[in-house]
């Protein structure tokens, strides 16, 4: 039960997610996706930012050692001098007393020479953290101004998909029936085009008719020419009398309309 219980929870939260992305403003969506990436930035500097004085704060301490150290050595040295001074002068209990301060003063020195060498390796670690820590906040920064720059250019994206929606919206609505007593353009363009193409046609049967009426006549005229010439002929050659005479050009009907 758990499970089908869990496995539908899931299942609404996915529609919730995909309604309301598909419902959101992309303008808003956008400035929060920068605002994320402005934040996520200030944080990485942040984080940058106590990288870099941890190796501050490490190069502090180790300026302190080395002063240290190099004050113990003089002092190591001052006493052994001492030392020997008083030897020479048969002072030996200040001699003992002198042998005995620089062999303390060395033990310490021993120490602090061991506190430096620690020192120097938390330097060194600490220094090439800061350096990527550097180098992590200027590329982000790189980044960041990327997306910056590409913001207004979606921005103008957005503006002219907008503009595309509404076009095609219009355009849509010029395609639907405005009213039942109103005609669309393609019922208007339809009917113009069926007008047109009647006119050409009748166009077309009208000069189909002058054209048949013209070649009549031409055949008729072609007729009566053939029909004088084989008079002629026949006049020649004395076969129908000298008198016979040429027919008449028979006039052509009128075409039938």
């Amino acid at each position: 039960m758990f499970k089908v219980f869990k496995k539908w929870w899931k299942y609404i939260g996915a529609k919730f997610s995909h309604d309301f992305d598909k419902n959101a403003d992309p303008a808003i969506q956008l400035e929060q996706a920068l605002k994320e990436a402005q934040d996520q930035h200030r944080r990485l500097k942040e984080q940058a930012a106590n990288v870099i004085a941890s190796q501050k704060q490490a190069e502090l301490r180790l300026n302190a050692k080395m002063t240290e150290l190099e004050k113990l050595n003089a002092t190591a040295r001052q006493a052994l001098i001492m030392a020997s001074d008083a030897q020479k002068g048969g002072d030996t209990n200040k001699a003992a007393q002198y042998e005995s301060a620089a062999e303390t003063i060395a033990n310490q020195l021993i120490q602090v020479e061991k506190d430096v060498e620690g020192l120097k390796a938390m330097v060194m670690e600490s220094t090439q953290a800061a350096d990527q820590a550097k180098a992590a906040v200027q590329q982000n920064g790189r980044l960041l101004q990327q997306k910056l720059a590409e913001k207004q250019k979606l921005l103008s994206q957005l503006e002219q998909a907008k503009m595309q929606e509404s076009m095609n919206s219009a355009m849509a609505q010029l395609q639907e029936t405005v009213g039942d007593d109103v005609p669309t353009l393609n019922e208007v363009q339809q009917k113009i085009e069926a007008r047109y193409a009647k006119a050409k046609a009748h166009s077309e049967l009208q000069g189909a008719t002058v054209e048949s009426s013209i070649l009549e006549i031409e055949q008729a005229t072609s007729n009566v020419e053939a029909q004088s010439r084989l008079s002629q002929l026949r006049s020649e050659l004395g076969l129908d009398g000298a008198s016979a005479a040429a027919p008449s050009v028979e006039q052509p009907k009128p075409a039938e309309g």
